[in-house]
Parts: C-alpha cells; sequence; structure tokens
C-alpha cells in the first residue's frame, strides 16, 4: 500500500508542479488554491508512505516522479523543447526510481 501511496504522491507532485505555472504567481485564485491543496496532498501521502518505506527510498521515488512528470508534461502542454539529451535524461531519472524502488528491500 505505501508504494500505491507513494506513485500517487509523486503523481500529485507532477501536478502541483505544473499548475503552479497557471498561478500567476499565485495572483489567480482557483489555479492557487487547487496548486496548494496538490502541495499539502501530495507531501501528506508521502509521509504516509515514509512510515513503511526508508526515508531515501521514498522521497527519492517521489522526486524522481514529480520531476520526471512535469519535465515531460512541460514539453507536452507548455512548449518546452523535447531535445533527445533531455528525454535521455529524463529516462535516466525513471530508471533511477526503478532502481531505488528494486533495491529498497520492501
Amino acid at each position: 500500500m505505501a508504494w500505491v501511496l507513494l506513485l500517487v504522491a509523486g503523481l500529485l507532485e507532477v501536478g502541483w508542479s505544473i499548475g503552479m505555472t497557471y498561478t500567476d504567481g499565485f495572483t489567480r485564485p482557483v489555479p492557487s488554491v487547487l496548486t496548494g491543496a496538490g502541495i499539502v496532498a501530495s507531501m501528506l501521502l508521502l509521509s504516509y508512505a515514509a512510515k513503511s518505506l526508508p526515508i531515501g527510498t521514498a522521497y527519492g521515488v517521489w522526486v524522481g516522479i514529480g520531476a520526471a512528470g512535469a519535465a515531460l508534461l512541460g514539453m507536452l502542454l507548455l512548449g518546452e523543447p523535447a531535445t533527445a539529451p533531455r528525454l535521455f535524461f529524463i529516462a535516466l531519472l525513471l530508471v533511477a526510481v526503478v532502481g531505488l524502488k528494486a533495491t529498497s528491500g520492501h
């Protein structure tokens, strides 16, 4: 169950990180509230997952999902460049996430 919570926390991190681009510096109420709720929910789920997973693994997976997801959505939704080197390094992030899970002992 901790891994499911961690996956959802990571996906929420992707959501709130992309959501920040729509808050206009937290001056737009609806995107700001949704982004803030995503931040709180993501952190809560991370903290629940970290009760039974090593914190280094939990945090690393959470950050990896968030960074890779935000980079990919930035390319797909926000027109950020999708160059071969960027895609390669996103793939490396995902390999690291899988490696942390595989070596966590849980």
